[in-house]
């Protein structure tokens, strides 16, 4: 039989200095491993939110929204503590979405988002929080042998967390662990507070504990055997089964009972695929779609003036009466897919920006891509090209056979970019207006210098196995090895190079730093109650969103419209 128990603390590569788990197998080995559930808790973020929410829905797993977040240190600021929120429902999501948010965007100290107890504490409803074992703040007074603070601590924190609060226990072999387990059991034991137990999982199997710390000493700038890199990890930190768990913590079994419970507990709906766009303001007396209507037959009455100036076609003539005829003809069957797919919105928000912009001496591209095809865009002057002249289809851009979010894709001067989008967090609130999350990603080409400069090897060595592997889009170091005989031989012969090339593969294509795309940015309504910005740089907001779309830069143009609406 089973041994029940829920992995309640889990990083991935989306923790991006210090996980190692990949989505797809971690969900997979879950299943494998007869667990019911699983949690994700990457370091206040939630970038592989929607992925892993899909991937467990589509493995019969119980997906459980969490994070692992800072507590700020009012003593030692660059001690700060750790904790483990987990979302009950959809108010505990939002709440855990609104904590990073103001983690990032008003606690940030030195790259990382400090949650300050008292906002904790004011939205704690629909969360469930894990003390943070010796890392916490309960833990940290215990182990310092402040017994009467620990225990006033855990007053507060039961009282904010009503029935809601764990004391977390971890056993993964590291300095203090096991103390912190025995104070922590006692305290539980006179307080009546719960324990669950959890294995601050940071890789997937034993075996990828030292590819897991080269990826952390890379983050930290050190080599492996550097003596003064902190040693903050064990080879215990994988996703052990439910019966390792068991025994493990054969002393304590309710606290693997309690992970169950915990997951039990957890059911947060994520609404995925709906489109949220802010409220444009329309004139009084006119609905969006009545108002779309006369903007888009005006704009068509001007172009077709300049296309067909009076002089050379007179307006009672039957020439210009089939030209008219034709073009109108075509913009009705684009008003009436654009309206009945529920996009007048859109076009009318991207009709504004653009307009402003060349109001304001800001450059805009003609327009490209499938946006180009629309006759619509045309008349609003979101594109300068003649859909008709050219014989492009609209069909390309909006097919009402295959419902999705129209995608333009506008060029502005790269140089006043940013001017574009203060209009529009002005015009439509700076909470509803944010840059949209990219990723750059491990590339076998870097990730083998990066490897052997951890590994203490000469740089020549990491140069030349750099300088061996093709680039090419998606390669690895095995298919390199196949494809380059010159690269296999010089690895079969050189031990140094072998061992260099061992764990690359284990984080090759992970994310390796967010940054905001120059390439698109997004605009729900503020009042959206399900969409929340979960990370921020000095320089740039992002969303958790369920849909991104971006589109590649041109010299000096930024491609600044590439739209990512959804919950």
């Amino acid at each position: 039989m089973t041994t029940p128990f829920v992995h309640l603390r889990v990083h991935t590569e989306y923790s991006l200095v210090d996980g190692l788990v990949r989505l797809k197998p971690l969900i997979k080995a879950t299943a494998e491993r007869g667990m019911p559930a699983l949690a994700v808790t990457d370091e206040a973020n939630l970038f592989g939110l929607v992925k892993f929410y899909r991937g467990a829905q589509g493995a019969g797993l119980k997906p459980i929204i969490g994070a692992d977040l800072w507590l700020a240190n009012p003593f030692d600021e660059g001690h700060p503590f750790r904790l483990t929120l987990l979302a009950m429902n959809d108010v505990g999501y939002r709440n855990l979405t609104e904590l990073i948010s103001r983690g990032w965007m008003e606690g940030q100290r030195q790259g990382r988002a400090l949650l300050d107890r008292a906002w904790v504490f004011e939205q704690s409803e629909g969360l469930i929080a894990l003390s943070g074992a010796r890392d916490g703040e309960i833990g940290r007074h215990l182990l310092s042998d402040h017994r009467d603070e620990a225990r006033a601590l855990l007053d507060e924190w039961n009282a904010a967390f009503p029935g809601r609060f764990y004391l977390e226990l971890v056993r993964t072999g590291r300095p203090l662990e096991e103390e912190c387990v025995h104070l922590s059991v006692a305290l539980a034991t006179e307080t009546g507070t719960p324990v669950v137990a959890t294995n601050d999982v940071r890789f997937l199997e034993r075996d990828d504990f030292w590819a897991h710390e080269t990826r952390v000493s890379i983050g930290e700038g050190r080599a492996l055997d550097d003596s003064r890199r902190e040693r903050r990890y064990t080879e215990e930190q994988y996703l052990k089964s439910p019966e390792e768990m068991a025994d493990l913590f054969s002393d304590i079994p309710a606290a693997l009972e309690n992970s169950l419970m915990i997951a039990a507990r957890c059911s947060v709906d994520v609404r995925l695929g709906e489109i949220f766009l802010p409220e444009f303001e329309i004139p009084e007396g006119m609905t969006q779609d009545e108002f779309f209507r006369k903007v888009s037959h005006d704009g068509l009455t001007e172009r077709l003036d300049f296309l067909f100036p009076a002089e050379r076609y007179p307006r009672d003539g039957a020439e210009y009466a089939e030209i008219d005829a034709r073009y109108r003809k075509r913009l009705d069957f684009e008003l009436d897919i654009i309206i009945q797919m529920g996009f007048p919105g859109y076009f009318l928000i991207v009709m504004d920006f653009i307009q402003w912009a060349k109001d304001n001496n800001v450059p805009v591209g003609p327009g490209r891509g499938s946006g180009a095809g629309s006759l619509v865009a045309y008349a609003q002057k979101i594109t300068d090209l003649d859909p008709l002249e050219y014989d492009l289809l609209f069909e390309r851009f909006l097919n009402p056979e295959r419902v999705s979010m129209p995608d333009f894709d506008v060029d502005f001067c790269m140089e006043k970019r940013d001017r574009v989008i203060e209009y529009v967090a002005d015009r439509y609130g700076r909470n509803a207006v944010s840059q949209i999350v990219t990723f750059g990603t491990m590339a076998a080409k870097a990730v083998v210098r990066d490897v052997a400069r951890a590994q203490g090897r000469p740089y020549s060595l990491g140069d030349k196995l750099s300088k061996l592997i093709p680039f090419e889009v998606g390669m690895t170091l095995a298919k390199a090895i196949e494809q380059e005989p010159a690269l296999k031989e010089f690895i079969d012969n050189d031990d140094e190079a072998r061992k260099s090339g061992r764990w690359q593969s284990s984080w090759r294509g992970s994310p390796a730093a967010p940054a905001s795309t120059p390439a698109a940015w997004s605009s729900p309504p503020p009042s959206s109650p399900t969409l929340h910005r979960c990370c921020a740089t000095r320089r740039a907001m992002a969303w958790s969103f369920s849909s991104t779309r971006t589109t590649s830069r041109r010299p000096g143009w930024s491609s600044s419209t590439s739209w990512a609406c959804g919950p």
